[in-house]
């Protein structure tokens, strides 16, 4: 097959959004109903990458610091980190989580990136929303790119979609999808009848980025608290492959795509690339992040 086939398929990768319905404070249900639908994913369809919603271990709707403080754990040794981790291993596939993240005395509202060989990243949710601010400490790691067998997997959480900025630097770096662990919530003055408010947002960053998103919600009502669902996979087009999904049912969003077109495809016309055709004369590069440019 000529190496400029339209039909290459060397980044083909089944993704899968796992919504789903955490209960606040129920660490052990959580992960368990996660391993069990991670696990349909990866037999049933071959899911290569698996993207759960935010804070899947714990629940969202804290009480309490010392509540957020008992539902966290450190990356890497904590129940869901380990159960993650051997499903990587068993099913030789990357999860991309939401997970309550407790480092030292600081909590963090982070995304972990686990693959066969173990831990591959972390992620601290950026911008916080709301009563996270009493919570959660401000990430402080930037939005790095991860290189893996499958593609380069970026990630940011929930809120942090609403900054042009999270997309920007992850397509700048050079990733061809971002995993959005998410628990989106009703935006005033939103038509229940159209969809979510978010699900544009994701949709426009893809389209203007040339990059895949795939975003997983979770469904319920937590403490009052309602949300969305409606999880996505957005083509680097700005298009739905797979989705929304139900706004109220737990369920798992399947979409087989070429991780590579993001890269080989980011060009509109003969004239116009997004990315290149950026006035890097009249703002810095990189927006003043310390990451460096991995694009081109």
């Amino acid at each position: 097959m000529s190496k400029r086939s339209k039909d290459r398929n060397e980044a083909l990768v089944t993704i899968a959004c796992v919504q789903m319905e955490p209960i606040v404070g129920d660490v052990e249900r959580n992960v368990a109903r996660s391993v069990e639908m991670i696990r349909d994913a990866a037999v049933e369809r071959g899911a290569k990458l698996i993207v759960l919603p935010e804070l899947a271990n714990s629940g969202y709707v804290f009480e309490t610091r010392q509540e957020a403080f008992a539902c966290s754990e450190v990356v890497g040794e904590g129940p869901a980190s380990k159960a993650w981790m051997a499903l990587c291993a068993e099913y030789d596939c990357y999860i991309v989580a939401g997970m309550d993240e407790n480092e030292g005395e600081n909590l963090y509202n982070s995304s972990v990136c686990f693959g066969p060989e173990g831990h591959i990243g972390t992620f601290r949710k950026v911008h916080l929303w709301n009563e996270e601010n009493l919570f959660f400490e401000p990430g402080n790691l930037g939005f790095p790119v991860w290189h893996t067998p499958i593609g380069r997997i970026a990630t940011h959480i929930c809120y942090d979609s609403w900054f042009p900025e999270s997309h920007r630097l992850a397509a700048l770096q050079g990733a061809d999808i971002i995993c959005v662990p998410t628990n989106w919530v009703p935006i005033p003055g939103q038509d229940p009848e159209r969809e979510a408010m978010a699900n544009i947002l994701v949709m426009a960053a893809a389209h203007s980025n040339s990059v895949f998103i795939a975003a997983a919600d979770r469904v319920g009502t937590e403490r009052g608290q309602p949300f969305v669902g409606q999880s996505l996979v957005v083509s680097y087009t700005g298009w739905p492959v797979a989705g929304p999904a139900s706004p109220t049912e737990e369920e798992i969003l399947y979409a087989e795509v070429n991780l590579a077109d993001a890269r080989r495809k980011r060009n509109w016309n003969e004239y116009n690339q997004p990315l290149r055709d950026r006035r890097r004369d009249v703002y810095s590069e990189m927006l003043g992040s310390e990451h460096e440019p991995g694009w081109y």
